[in-house]
Protein backbone atom coordinates (compact mmCIF):
# COMPACT_ATOMS: atom_id res chain seq x y z
CA UNK A 1 0.00 0.00 0.00
CA UNK A 2 1.52 3.42 -0.77
CA UNK A 3 1.58 6.05 1.47
CA UNK A 4 -0.91 8.03 -0.09
CA UNK A 5 -3.19 5.29 -0.05
CA UNK A 6 -2.81 4.52 3.39
CA UNK A 7 -3.18 8.63 4.64
CA UNK A 8 -6.33 7.98 2.59
CA UNK A 9 -7.74 5.32 4.36
CA UNK A 10 -6.73 6.42 7.74
CA UNK A 11 -8.62 9.44 6.46
CA UNK A 12 -11.54 7.10 6.15
CA UNK A 13 -11.88 5.86 8.98
CA UNK A 14 -12.88 9.26 10.70
CA UNK A 15 -15.77 9.01 8.46
CA UNK A 16 -19.24 7.84 9.93
CA UNK A 17 -20.23 4.28 8.87
CA UNK A 18 -23.03 5.39 6.35
CA UNK A 19 -20.08 7.91 4.66
CA UNK A 20 -17.73 5.17 4.58
CA UNK A 21 -20.63 3.54 2.81
CA UNK A 22 -21.23 6.03 0.73
CA UNK A 23 -17.55 6.34 -0.48
CA UNK A 24 -17.30 3.20 -1.18
CA UNK A 25 -19.93 2.65 -3.28
CA UNK A 26 -18.54 5.83 -5.56
CA UNK A 27 -15.26 4.29 -5.52
CA UNK A 28 -16.76 0.67 -6.81
CA UNK A 29 -18.36 2.94 -9.30
CA UNK A 30 -15.34 4.44 -10.55
CA UNK A 31 -13.82 1.31 -10.93
CA UNK A 32 -16.91 0.07 -13.24
CA UNK A 33 -16.52 3.23 -15.11
CA UNK A 34 -12.72 2.78 -15.73
CA UNK A 35 -13.45 -0.89 -17.00
CA UNK A 36 -16.40 -0.10 -18.85
CA UNK A 37 -14.18 2.25 -21.46
CA UNK A 38 -13.43 -1.15 -23.73
CA UNK A 39 -17.21 -2.14 -23.84
CA UNK A 40 -17.43 -0.95 -27.26
CA UNK A 41 -14.64 -3.36 -28.36
CA UNK A 42 -16.01 -6.08 -26.12
CA UNK A 43 -19.46 -5.92 -27.54
CA UNK A 44 -18.06 -6.07 -30.99
CA UNK A 45 -15.93 -8.85 -30.70
CA UNK A 46 -19.06 -10.55 -29.79
CA UNK A 47 -21.14 -9.52 -32.24
CA UNK A 48 -18.78 -11.28 -34.54
CA UNK A 49 -18.29 -14.49 -32.91
CA UNK A 50 -21.93 -14.56 -33.04
CA UNK A 51 -22.19 -13.42 -36.57
CA UNK A 52 -19.60 -16.52 -37.44
CA UNK A 53 -21.80 -19.22 -35.61
CA UNK A 54 -24.87 -18.36 -36.59
CA UNK A 55 -23.44 -18.56 -40.66
CA UNK A 56 -22.05 -21.50 -39.67
CA UNK A 57 -25.51 -22.95 -38.45
CA UNK A 58 -27.06 -21.82 -41.50
CA UNK A 59 -24.14 -22.62 -44.17
CA UNK A 60 -24.63 -26.28 -42.95
CA UNK A 61 -20.92 -26.53 -41.46
CA UNK A 62 -21.36 -26.71 -37.80
CA UNK A 63 -22.09 -29.58 -35.92
CA UNK A 64 -25.22 -29.56 -33.70
CA UNK A 65 -26.02 -31.35 -30.56
CA UNK A 66 -29.55 -31.63 -28.64
CA UNK A 67 -29.63 -29.97 -24.81
CA UNK A 68 -29.66 -33.64 -23.64
CA UNK A 69 -26.72 -34.99 -25.98
CA UNK A 70 -24.60 -32.30 -24.78
CA UNK A 71 -25.10 -32.27 -21.36
CA UNK A 72 -24.72 -36.86 -21.28
CA UNK A 73 -21.39 -35.35 -23.13
CA UNK A 74 -20.00 -32.82 -20.35
CA UNK A 75 -21.41 -35.45 -17.46
CA UNK A 76 -19.64 -38.07 -19.17
CA UNK A 77 -15.88 -35.73 -19.82
CA UNK A 78 -16.36 -35.09 -16.01
CA UNK A 79 -16.84 -38.36 -14.77
CA UNK A 80 -13.73 -39.44 -16.37
CA UNK A 81 -11.83 -36.65 -14.90
CA UNK A 82 -12.80 -38.11 -11.58
CA UNK A 83 -11.22 -40.99 -11.66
Amino acid sequence: MTARLADYVEAGYELTPDERLEAARMLRLSVDQDTDGNQTEIDAAWDDVIDRRVASVIDGTATLVDGPASLAQIRAELATRRK
